[in-house]
């Protein structure tokens, strides 16, 4: 029997219930998946706090907190170095909040003091730095005054605060300082934002995050690592015969690049400095859009004999040819397919020997139908690729539907259940 979470509309989707806020908001992605769904998979696999369960696409760390809250061990990879930082901070819950706030107010106070000294010399970005954020995504004043309050952050750096400290700054720094807006991808908004209170609200969400830490002081001492690693490759992170469960959501193949999303946090904190950062951060991401597609790349040698994805490919490239279309990244798609679904069996294969005999394993993925419109069945090409790689495939559960921007239909998000049996 499918399970589905939402209303015909889609609208149960993103909605999050008022106990799903603490800790999941600190920073997470507009289009992460709820925690709900989560805590239905964990009651459905029999999960309890004799497990581990796995997210080796942990994004902002939803599976990972969700299992800390229900006192059951987990573990995460996560590529995008900034996005691991968030989710490991979300994930540690043994601060002295006290101490936190004090911290925090020490650092307002200069802060305060920083300004007035600048006064009307205006701290910006280098022109590196400056070519590698969206253009106008955020506008002088409130950039200012983010590199002041870094700069006071590095200056009263203590490692027992940092990264609630940078955590706080980075969900900020997006909804409250930023012009970034988000859709179906990320933009800037035509109402730009001049000024903003930014201490204030940095120092709001500090307060914020050491309020959630105390609510579940009981929790804090149950088990959550957060690897920085490359998610086709997870056995180099994890113990052999460890993992009981995986609930996950992978990139889907689509024209998204998940590396926009984060970028004006990522050369802020420091994570990306340069296009040659930036090429390397995309290097260890599944290939899932144009932009991330490299010549040395080698994974669809992994579905070399799936007849139904190069099938795929091949009428996505003929589609192309017909429609006359010869850009650079349109001459990619095809290779995205390939590249994408090769990635993912070479997850799943990687991936057998760390898991217990029964575990049990949802992938949370989207059909598409960007490429020129073809329809791609995300979900059930995932379950072949499991079950040719020994897998059971258990069932594949309808999340939600919701509309496609190319074809105007109503694309589907599926879970796909699978046991691993040794």
């Amino acid at each position: 029997m499918s399970y589905v979470v939402q209303a015909k509309d889609g609208s149960e989707l993103n909605r999050f219930y008022e106990d799903d806020l603490l800790i999941h908001n600190w920073y997470r992605f507009v289009l992460s998946y709820p925690p709900h769904l989560v805590k239905h998979y964990l009651q459905k696999f029999n999960i309890n706090n004799g497990h581990w369960v796995l997210d080796p696409f942990c994004g902002t760390g939803t599976t990972l907190v969700e299992c800390k809250k229900q006192e059951i061990s987990s573990v995460g990879i996560e590529a995008n170095p900034v996005v691991q930082l968030m989710a490991e901070t979300k994930t540690k819950w043994d601060v002295d909040t006290a101490a936190l706030i004090k911290h925090a107010e020490a650092i307002a106070k200069e802060f305060q003091a920083r300004i007035i000294q600048y006064g009307d010399n205006l701290k910006t970005l280098s022109n590196e730095q400056g070519k590698l954020i969206i253009k106008d995504s955020i506008s002088p004043i409130p950039l200012h005054k983010a590199l002041v309050l870094l700069e006071v952050m590095n200056e009263y750096y203590d490692p027992d605060f940092i990264n609630y400290e940078k955590t706080a700054f980075a969900k900020q720094l997006v909804y409250a300082y930023s012009n970034l807006k988000f859709g179906p991808e990320v933009g800037v908004s035509r109402k730009k934002k001049l000024d903003a209170d930014v201490i204030g609200l940095w120092l709001n969400q500090v307060n914020e995050i050491a309020k959630s830490i105390e609510f579940y002081d009981k929790q804090k001492n149950v088990i959550s690592v957060v690897h920085l690693a490359d998610s086709r490759n997870p056995g180099m992170k994890l113990l052999t015969n460890d993992i009981d469960a995986v609930i996950t959501s992978p990139p889907y193949p689509n024209e998204k690049d998940y590396s926009r999303t984060t970028r004006l946090e990522s050369v802020l904190l420091g994570f990306i400095t340069s296009k040659e950062d930036l090429r390397r951060h995309k290097e260890g991401l599944l290939r899932s859009n144009t932009r991330n597609i490299y010549v040395n790349d080698t994974d669809e040698q992994w579905i070399a004999h799936n007849g139904r994805i190069l099938e795929l490919a091949d009428s996505i490239e003929k589609r192309r040819i017909e429609l006359e279309k010869d850009s650079g990244f349109e001459k990619l798609y095809h290779k995205v397919i390939k590249h994408y679904f090769g990635g993912m069996a070479r997850h799943l294969e990687e991936l057998k020997p760390k898991l217990r005999p029964g575990a049990k394993l949802a992938y949370v993925v989207g059909d598409q139908a960007s490429y020129f419109r073809i329809l791609i069945q995300t979900g059930e090409i995932l379950a072949d690729i499991a079950r040719d790689a020994g897998y059971n495939v258990m069932n594949i559960d309808l999340f939600r539907t919701r509309l496609s921007t190319a074809t105007k239909e109503q694309l589907r998000e599926e879970v796909v259940l699978l046991q691993w049996n040794g």
